[in-house]
């Protein structure tokens, strides 16, 4: 089989914040914007992998999701343990360096971790969590 990764979602909140994060602090392409207010779907991903995207949906329009699911999303999302991304950079105490500028939320500054990966990590304007490995 020949597989590949091509978009993956994670909730957002406020459409222009998770934009700004996204597009500002990490350097993302935005590949599409569409929708309106908060019920907006953006797709962004890293330049020059147009294969690879990550598409910002607001959690209130998934069809099937009962208000009590809703605001247990909610809840979940304002814990920070509704959604999470695990990102590569060969850079990771530059990477850091650039998102804290950003304003991003720290979880957790560059470490080695004792399973052999230094890390670092973020939480985006919805809560989600956003870890950072380092690989060469």
């Amino acid at each position: 089989m020949d597989i590949t990764i091509h978009t993956t979602a994670l909730p957002h909140d406020d459409p222009d914040a998770s934009l700004a994060f996204y597009r500002d602090a990490l350097g993302f392409e935005v590949r599409s914007d569409v929708g309106q207010g908060k019920m907006r779907w953006i797709t962004v991903g890293p330049a020059g992998q147009p294969g690879t995207s990550i598409l910002l949906a607001p959690p209130a329009a998934a069809p099937g999701v009962t208000e009590e699911e809703r605001a247990t999303i909610t809840r979940m999302m304002a814990k920070g343990t509704y959604g999470w991304l695990l990102l590569a950079t060969p850079d990771l105490d530059g990477t850091f360096e650039k998102v804290r500028a950003g304003g991003a939320e720290v979880v957790q500054e560059p470490v080695e971790q004792p399973y052999g990966v230094r890390d670092c990590a973020f939480r985006d304007p919805a809560g989600n969590l956003i870890r950072f490995q380092e690989v060469s």
